[in-house]
């Protein structure tokens, strides 16, 4: 078959392929051979990582078979995977067959991957065009120098101090390394506290979940003065300017909704320019309905499923109900605001028929303007084991035919992966009718 073969590792992390054995994939529990107009070449920036534990699973083509193998010539070999880099949605996570002692996997996306011809192939399609986090577009020099710069021009501000030292310096964060770069968008965390309980949460997770969270959650909150001491100037210069509260390094930022709302009103009082965004869970209307009439300008609001039973499982909202989230979202349509789904995608869930059907319902109420899919970033089986997804029949249609048919089905959305700024807003994404 003229296809990528299956790509796997040693204990000593040493990847390469088994060449009598083409990749494989899986959506929800079924495994699957990727269609080939569905493979790109790794994307630059990515990552590929080993799976501890999991034997890797490969289509023969001798056989028709999947086939798991736990050794290649003699040696233990593990499944691999490829973690894509921004504004790519991936079509199918890897296929793998877990052993007993398997470790549950760090808080990452996991796509399917292969090796074809001298190169690494994934299943998936770049989502957005814009560049904002493109790896090759990151000088390090320049970074450290515009740390040092903003560490130099914000001495006592202790939000310019988190997003240098912990997000640009540790994390590596693109949207803090463009900050000091003095370009597109800029984060403005806020809230140390949450009221979810998110089980992939990134910022906080409990020692019983048996993973660490990728990054450690802002612990003070900021005052309006940090905030505007910096995010007017961004606004002010940056080319095609975005500020965003609510951040990965965060909890929920309505729950400052007071200190929010006073920092949007002193910085539209010094300025018009650039995008107010927040990224939020959506839960508490009123508080979104004050960051409004602040002046707030978009919102993107995180969803798993647009069915409450599989959002109640994965976020376990605390003082919150799904119908309060659908009532933010119809709040944005309500001020002519645009709204955003941050919509956390899953192969065979996403494009699942009964998923599917509870999203077109969601859209045609709330009419958001755009969809930025976002590759969940979990261990698959926790996922699936906390969602009971195992209990769905595998009724669905495929990662590009979902792309294609909410295209078609609501051509007013624009399809992304980043908050855009104002000259993307365009009057076409503002032209549904009721």
């Amino acid at each position: 078959m003229d296809m990528p073969l299956l790509a796997v590792s040693d204990d000593r992390g040493n990847i390469f392929e088994i060449p009598h054995l083409c990749m494989a994939g899986v959506a929800l529990a079924e495994q699957r051979l990727p269609v080939k107009d569905d493979l790109i070449p790794l994307p630059h920036g990515s990552n590929l990582f080993m799976l501890p534990g999991r034997l890797p699973t490969g289509y023969d083509p001798e056989t028709r078979r999947f086939v798991s193998i736990d050794n290649y010539q003699g040696e233990k070999i593990n499944a691999v995977a490829a973690f894509m880099a921004p504004a790519y949605v991936q079509f199918l996570l890897p296929a793998y067959t877990s052993t007993p002692s398997a470790p549950r996997l760090p808080l990452y996306c996991y796509t399917a991957v292969g090796w074809y011809k001298g190169k690494f192939y994934v299943p998936a399609a770049r989502i957005d065009a814009d560049t904002r986090q493109d790896l090759r577009l990151f000088d390090e020099k320049k970074i450290e120098r515009g740390a040092q710069n903003m560490l130099h021009r914000y001495p006592r501000n202790r939000l310019v101090g988190h997003l240098v030292e912990k997000c640009v310096r540790c994390y590596g964060c693109p949207a803090a390394r463009n900050f000091v770069m003095e370009r597109w968008e800029c984060p403005v965390p806020t809230s140390p506290a949450c009221n979810a309980g998110c089980v992939g949460c990134i910022s906080l997770q409990p020692r019983q979940s048996n993973v660490v969270s990728s990054q450690e959650r802002i612990d003070f909150t900021p005052t309006v003065a940090e905030i505007i001491e910096f995010t007017v100037p961004h606004l002010e210069q940056a080319p095609r300017a975005v500020i965003s509260f609510g951040q990965g390094c965060e909890g929920e930022p309505l729950l400052e909704g007071e200190l929010i709302a006073e920092s949007i009103k002193q910085i539209r009082s010094r300025t018009k320019k650039g995008i107010i965004n927040l990224n939020t869970n959506g839960s508490r209307p009123e508080t979104l309905k004050s960051l409004f009439e602040a002046g707030l300008d978009s919102i993107r609001v995180s969803l798993n499923s647009a069915q409450d039973k599989y959002y109640n499982a994965y976020y376990n909202p605390r003082d919150y109900k799904f119908d309060d989230v659908v009532q933010s979202l119809t709040l944005a349509r309500d001020f002519n605001r645009w709204s955003s789904l941050n919509y956390l995608i899953f192969p065979g869930f996403t494009d699942h028929k009964t998923e599917m059907a509870a999203l077109h319902t969601l859209i045609n109420k709330v009419k958001p303007n755009m969809i930025q899919t976002r590759n969940l970033n979990i261990d698959p089986e926790w996922y699936t084991q906390e969602l009971k997804l195992a209990e769905l029949a595998p009724d669905f249609i495929g990662m590009r035919n979902w792309l294609d048919s909410m295209r078609t089905a609501f051509p007013w959305i624009k399809f992304g992966y980043f908050n855009p700024p104002r000259e993307e807003m365009k009057k076409e994404h503002f032209g549904f009718t009721s």
